[in-house]
């Protein structure tokens, strides 16, 4: 049975939307387009456009990039009308977002730098606001998300530029279905692609149910006008399917009920955008007075009124004083942004009552962020008690239920006993399994040897009551140096940054000299920073699972108390370490300000290790940040959001979230993933450890060994279904040893493969690759696999790298060291994917040109002249062989570098000075075209 093709799967497409309820529509070209909208536009405003209105109109959808395309979408366009009074028009009913008018067409055939046909357009009013563009069965989705950024680069901004109000794209291999939202190919990524899901999180993969469900004409417009959101930073951004379910449902409640909820979406699922969606969508319904987003610490304050700022600038007036929080309470203001204790205070203090007893009775919404931390003091009922009419919404990452409950002079409560019910459920094996966050890698590291020294012995900690043990000097040292030795691993050389949390003060102060008395040693250059409260008594109080919210404003005192002077002291001489390294000029007078800029460095990868107690181990986000150090016992939420400080997407460097701990946190660690989850859960959410992918990376060799015994074997298999066999089996091994670089005691000697014969199968992997582009027109079962070459290529080696090489090369004299050079050279030139295509001409530079360079720093610059040369000489000689007409290759080289697209077989044909006969075109356009792509592959990718 064959694939389905993808003008059947567009057929069948059409025909289901045609069934939802959008009208076919035929349209060629731009001409229609344009004709088209000003019809639909009529309708939808019951109005008549003359020619001249209508010109006025096109004029302002014609300006603008796509962020202002999308405001234009949602405001009123005015225009002069032909009796002078001014007219409005409707882009998109948003109110009535079911209101609109639908189309659908496809094939749209575009003219821009490139000429482009897409798939299948959706028009709503006339605009093209959702395009869909779809592969075969069984292709990767990956070539339509690249389709979309080709389109954007060369067509979708050209004549009137209507294509630039796409609001959504969608992509499908009939299989596979993801959305997302448009902005410039620059702040695209695949990784903010999205699966639709129902309310229980299973996602909707199959084009036609996706089609069903998110493509319904009312769901889309939906989507559009209320759950897209245009941030400051220009880039619009649409809510995943966990949020919009999560915003429905406590709208819904707040409309028909006056009953309580929380949602439980786990930490880094993007809370911040629900809730700041939900409160726009509240402040907006009527008989809600106010909406007040509660959050129970000032660093998620300041970081809570930023983000939602971006959302909607000057959405938010931050609150700086109690004062200032009864008067947006007196005041108009409809979304208000405070800490739990501001909120407390206002209905505390006799001196706000005043003005605060006239809100007793207004229907007021609170929604409280990380809700398992500030509601299970006296202020949760002191709120509920004063405001009569409010109703509150909790927003957590890690509910507290019964076993990780803690019981104060309340009784032990839950996030249920508070809040009611759960409206939405998204856990970390959900996050986890769409890709929304990273798995966990974890390492325990034992710093603990038994009379025998060979022999490590495996302590649990909480067994060890001794803070002597714990503290012991020379374990702190071993403790310092492994972070010291292995910290460029974990971060990929200092591409992210770390913390490292510890048990209490006394120890941070101990590990903090221990860095800089290294540090001045020479023995590293890492830029350690610190942080803490200078309270006494600063013990492990998180051991419950909590762990405690700082009150900045205990730390604006002039005269430390005794008590905790030495501490203050030693911070004082830390953040003057701080201003030295950072020509900065903060004091423990200036705390906050010191807090946050030491966040704003640790999110700018400025800081390699930020050594901690509790702060920055909860409601702090960087994606930036890739590996958490542990001396100190975790339980429960705490562990969970310490080590989910690690797990942001960022990257494909960025696999896992490490958390390296020197405390035997693996029991904790199980229990907090099972209350969180459950425990089938365990290894969906952390990574396996080493000797599980060495036993799977042997087994891997084995299979491969069972194919091709030896190397060379690779050249006599017989047919391409044992290659693909081979191919398969090679690829298993890549993707072992991407995993396994990343512990910290990754050996080739443990693989059952050494590194050459690892690189050398690699050689031929590549080349099967490499015959697999040059036989395009060759139906052949390797043609739709994958390589995965992203698992291949170094970003440090590339022409430059070699360049470096073979200026070596050129200062060396002795022929034994000259010729080994050579070697590593050439090893390098055949396992590299880019490179391989380059190496005749480099060894032929070698060879030839290379002897006559007098002078090594002259290398770059004669490798250059050599390369341009032969540049030249390759079009020429293209040119010849086909005969095809010189200049007019140039240009299609050039647009094809220019749109990262292969030029169509028209543009081919335009080429040849003779045009071959109508049998032979297609085999002939396609031979160029291979050709063409080897000239871009050899000479220009790759020269960075």
């Amino acid at each position: 049975m064959t694939s389905q093709s993808e003008r059947i799967l567009e057929e069948n497409l059409v025909k289901q939307l045609q069934e939802l309820g959008y009208k076919k529509v035929v349209i060629k070209d731009e001409e229609d387009l344009i004709t088209n909208l000003k019809n639909q536009l009529e309708i939808h405003n019951n109005c008549t456009l003359s020619d001249n209105e209508f010109k006025q109109v096109l004029n302002v959808l014609s300006k603008g990039n796509i962020y202002e395309k999308a405001k234009t979408l949602r405001d009123k366009v005015t225009y002069t009308k032909d009796d002078s009074s001014t007219g409005y028009l409707e882009l998109l009913n948003q109110i009535h977002w079911c209101k609109n008018q639908y189309q659908v067409t496809h094939q749209i055939t575009m003219e821009g730098k490139y000429t482009n046909r897409y798939d299948v357009t959706i028009l709503i009013n006339g605009l093209p606001l959702v395009q869909i563009e779809l592969k075969r069965r069984g292709l990767e989705l990956k070539e339509a998300f690249n389709q979309t950024n080709r389109y954007q680069r060369h067509s979708y901004q050209s004549g009137s530029g209507l294509f630039q109000f796409i609001q959504l794209f969608v992509i499908s291999n009939g299989v596979n279905t993801k959305y997302y939202a448009n902005n410039p190919v620059k702040a695209r990524s695949f990784k903010q692609t999205f699966y639709w899901a129902d309310k229980e999180n299973k996602i909707i993969t199959q084009l036609s149910e996706f089609t069903a469900r998110f493509l319904d004409p009312c769901h889309v417009s939906k989507m559009i006008t209320k759950y897209t959101v245009l941030n400051t930073s220009k880039i619009l951004m649409v809510l995943r399917p966990y949020q919009y379910y999560a915003t429905e449902a406590i709208v819904e409640r707040v409309k028909n009920s006056s009953k309580f909820g929380y949602i439980w979406h786990t930490t880094g699922s993007g809370k911040t955008l629900t809730s700041f969606k939900t409160a726009q969508i509240l402040t907006n319904l009527e008989g809600v007075k106010k909406v007040v987003f509660v959050v129970d610490r000032k660093d998620l304050d300041y970081q809570t009124i930023k983000e939602f700022n971006s959302f909607s600038e000057g959405s938010i007036d931050a609150t700086n004083n109690t004062s200032k929080l009864v008067e947006q309470f007196s005041n108009d203001t409809k979304l208000i942004v405070t800490t739990i204790q501001k909120l407390n205070t206002a209905i505390y203090k006799p001196k706000y009552l005043e003005k605060m007893e006239a809100l007793k009775k207004e229907r007021i919404v609170f929604i409280f962020d990380e809700c398992h931390r500030s509601q299970f003091g006296d202020t949760h009922n002191r709120i509920k008690n004063f405001f009569l009419n409010a109703q509150m919404f909790g927003f957590t990452g890690t509910p507290i239920f019964a076993d990780n409950s803690v019981k104060n002079e309340l009784g032990k409560r839950t996030t249920k006993d508070l809040f009611q019910e759960c409206l939405h459920k998204y856990v970390i094996t959900d996050a986890i399994r769409d890709k929304n966050v990273l798995k966990f890698a974890i390492e325990y590291i034992s710093t603990f040897k038994s009379k025998d020294e060979d022999e490590i012995i495996d302590i649990n900690v909480d067994s060890i009551d001794k803070a002597e043990v714990m503290e012991a000097p020379q374990r702190l040292e071993n403790i310092t140096e492994y972070i010291i030795n292995n910290h460029s691993r974990k971060t990929h050389n200092k591409k992210f940054t770390a913390i490292f949390c510890v048990h209490n003060v006394k120890t941070l102060i101990k590990y903090y000299d221990l860095f800089k008395a290294k540090k001045e040693e020479g023995k590293h250059d890492l830029r350690v920073a610190t942080i803490f409260s200078y309270k006494a008594n600063e013990l492990d109080e998180d051991a419950n699972g909590f762990i405690p919210d700082e009150d900045f404003e205990d730390f604006y005192v002039n005269e430390p108390s005794p008590v905790y002077s030495h501490t203050r002291e030693k911070l004082e001489g830390f953040i003057s370490d701080y201003n030295e390294m950072y020509q900065t000029n903060y004091s423990t007078n200036l705390f906050y300000s010191y807090y946050q800029d030491i966040g704003k460095r640790v999110k700018h990868r400025q800081v390699d290790v930020l050594l901690v107690v509790n702060m920055f181990l909860t409601g702090f986000d960087s994606k930036l940040l890739n590996t958490i150090y542990v001396d100190k016992n975790l339980r429960y939420h705490g562990l969970i959001q310490a080590y989910s400080r690690t797990n942001r997407i960022l990257d494909e460097v960025k696999s896992q979230g490490n958390v390296v701990s020197f405390r035997n946190l693996k029991k904790a660690t199980d229990d907090a993933i099972t209350l969180f989850s459950n425990k089938e859960a365990i290894e969906d959410i952390v990574v396996k450890p080493y000797e599980d992918y060495t036993d799977k990376f042997k087994e891997a060799v084995e299979r491969l060994y069972e194919i091709t015994p030896t190397v060379d074997s690779v050249n006599d298999l017989p047919s391409e279904t044992e290659k693909l066999e081979f191919v398969k089996a090679f690829r298993e091994l890549m993707r072992l040893k991407n995993v396994l670089t990343t512990f910290t005691e990754f050996n080739f000697d443990d693989l059952g493969i050494t590194e050459q014969e690892f690189e050398d199968y690699q050689s031929k992997y590549l080349d099967i690759r490499d015959d697999v582009k040059k036989e395009k027109e060759k139906v052949s079962i390797l043609n739709d696999i994958d390589f995965e070459i992203e698992l291949i290529r170094r970003d440090e080696i590339n022409v430059a790298y070699i360049l470096t090489l073979l200026a070596k090369l050129a200062e060396t004299k002795k022929p034994n060291e000259r010729e080994k050079q050579r070697k590593t050279i050439s090893d390098i030139l055949t396992s590299d994917t880019q490179l391989r295509s380059k190496k005749e001409l480099i060894e032929r530079f070698i060879e030839e040109n290379l002897p006559l360079v007098r002078d090594s720093e002259l290398v770059a610059d004669e490798f250059d002249t050599y390369w341009t040369n032969e540049k030249k000489k390759a079009v020429k000689q293209l040119s010849e062989d086909e005969n095809l007409d010189y200049q007019k290759l140039v240009d299609v080289i050039s647009n094809y570098l220019f749109t990262e697209k292969a030029p169509l077989r028209d543009d081919v044909i335009s080429l040849m000075n003779v045009r071959p006969s109508l049998r032979e075109r297609a085999s002939v356009a396609e031979r160029i075209t291979t050709k063409i792509v080897g000239f871009v592959e050899t000479f220009i990718n790759g020269m960075g």
